[in-house]
């Protein structure tokens, strides 16, 4: 995967952690490889996880609406039911 031009990278991160962790899948926050949304069950801690607002303040408002459009996008294709914000 590429650097997300749409998330800034976060200085309290290390992208290859996230790799090393879940693989070469697909994230949420790209950049930073935060929130794996490939399987249902990370679709599932991705949204719980982006809805914590400790872990959601640590990205601008709209990055936090890229990811969560992306778990959306994710949810759907992936048949998870995700509950409204």
């Amino acid at each position: 995967m590429t650097k997300d031009t749409k998330i800034d990278r976060r200085d309290d991160v290390r992208p290859t952690e996230g790799e090393h962790k879940y693989g070469d899948v697909e994230f949420a926050d790209r950049t930073n490889k935060k929130y794996p949304i490939d399987t249902p069950e990370h679709v599932r801690a991705a949204w719980s996880y982006i809805n914590h607002k400790d872990n959601a303040a640590k990205y601008d408002a709209d990055e936090v609406d890229v990811i969560k459009n992306r778990i959306k996008k994710a949810a759907e294709k992936h048949h998870v039911a995700i509950e409204s914000e």
